[in-house]
């Protein structure tokens, strides 16, 4: 095998809590991750020398600090690869969206680089590895519907979430993750989501036990210096959602809808009204290969 083909899939957050800041400056969390249908597309050849990254789309670095670049280091650095690699990436996912594009697509890395050159790695081996790249890594390699505590890294893979339409929307706002963490009050918080209540949910297949807990601690920090993201939400509740809210450190806002009409209604609204740069109607991933 000299060429692998790789799926690399966006995430959500069902639910975001921040427990408290860490001394190191870090910050504590519990959230359910879910991969959703909307990803990219990664091509990975074995090459003479070195790591060569190209891509479709403008403006995104190809040097050393991509993440692909960086997790293709750390797979030679650690299991002493000593042939060099050539990574085509068409880019599907918003960037600087909350929805850990840069983070699925160094996991789809570690995954095609692990297959590309023989390496026989299972899953558990390479989300140890993928935490020194990146909190977000060890998700986007176990994919699917989780439970994530500590840091982001410490993971438990749940079953998964019933099936339901998921309608996307990023607007034009950039927001820098840093930006948000840096700003948010962790031990001012009055109000923690239901985690907890959501766990059980999932594990019951109950849709409105998910969507009644969905919260996202973050919008506290993003939706005042961002308004457009109230505004989204608003319109896909108004549009038949059973919920809506904010992924990550946004500004990416989706809808769970149990109807694919409504939907697909809201996607034409939104649409229509030109909220959103980018949107998508898509579902939930079982997992992220």
């Amino acid at each position: 095998m000299r060429e692998y083909q790789a799926m690399a899939y966006a995430k959500i957050n069902l639910g975001l809590d921040v427990v408290r800041r860490l001394e190191n400056g870090y910050h504590q969390v519990k959230m359910v991750m879910q991969s959703i249908g909307l990803g990219d597309q990664l091509t990975l050849e074995m090459a003479g020398c070195g790591i060569t990254i190209t891509t479709d789309a403008p403006g995104l670095p190809t040097d050393r600090s991509n993440l692909i670049h960086k997790a293709a280091s750390l797979m030679f650095e650690t299991y002493g690869i000593h042939s060099g690699i050539r990574v085509h990436l068409r880019k599907e996912i918003p960037m600087a969206a909350g929805m850990a594009g840069g983070s699925t697509d160094a996991a789809a890395v570690m995954k095609g680089i692990n297959e590309l050159f023989r390496l026989g790695l299972p899953l558990s081996r390479l989300m140890e590895d993928g935490v020194a790249i990146g909190a977000d890594v060890p998700y986007c390699i176990l994919g699917g519907t989780a439970l994530a505590e500590g840091i982001g890294e410490r993971l438990t893979a749940l079953p998964p979430m019933p099936d339901c339409h998921i309608l996307v929307a990023k607007p034009r706002a950039e927001v820098s993750t840093k930006y948000v963490y840096e700003h948010l009050d962790a031990q001012g918080l009055t109000a923690h989501p239901d985690i907890d209540g959501m766990v059980q949910a999932i594990r019951q297949g109950d849709l409105q036990g998910i969507t009644g807990r969905m919260e996202n601690v973050l919008e506290t920090v993003t939706v005042p210096a961002h308004p457009v993201i109230a505004d989204l939400k608003g319109r896909m509740l108004e549009s038949g959602a059973e919920n809506s809210l904010m992924s990550g450190s946004g500004p990416t806002v989706f809808g769970i809808f149990s109807e694919e009409e409504k939907a697909r209604a809201a996607y034409a609204r939104l649409r229509e009204e030109n909220l959103a740069d980018r949107l998508f109607l898509t579902e939930p991933c079982r997992n992220a290969d």
